[in-house]
C-alpha cells in the first residue's frame, strides 16, 4: 500500500523535542514522530475504541443521529433551527 506525506503542525517546543530526540537517536525527526504517534495511539487504544463505541451507539442509521453526533445537539435542538428535510 502506498502513503502519502502529510505535514503536521505543532508547536516550537514540540518541534525542538523532537529535533532534539532525532539528532541524540540519530534518527529522522519523521521516524520520531511516527514512533511517538503509534505509541501513544498503543498506551490509548482502550479509550480511542470506547470512544468508537459509543459514537457508534449513537447511531441509528438516520440523518438526525449522524447530524446531532456530529454538532452535539440534541434531536429537538436540530428541529428547532429548522430541522432536516424529510
Amino acid at each position: 500500500m502506498a502513503t502519502a506525506t502529510t505535514p503536521i503542525k505543532v508547536d516550537a517546543a514540540t518541534d525542538e523535542l523532537v529535533s532534539h530526540a532525532a539528532h541524540f537517536m540519530s534518527r529522522s525527526k519523521k521516524d520520531i514522530v511516527d514512533a511517538a504517534v503509534r505509541e501513544y495511539i498503543d498506551a490509548h487504544r482502550d479509550e480511542i475504541n470506547a470512544g468508537i463505541k459509543a459514537a457508534l451507539g449513537q447511531l441509528n442509521g438516520t440523518d438526525a443521529a449522524a447530524v446531532s453526533l456530529m454538532t452535539g445537539l440534541s434531536a429537538d435542538e436540530i428541529d428547532d433551527l429548522g430541522g432536516l428535510p424529510k
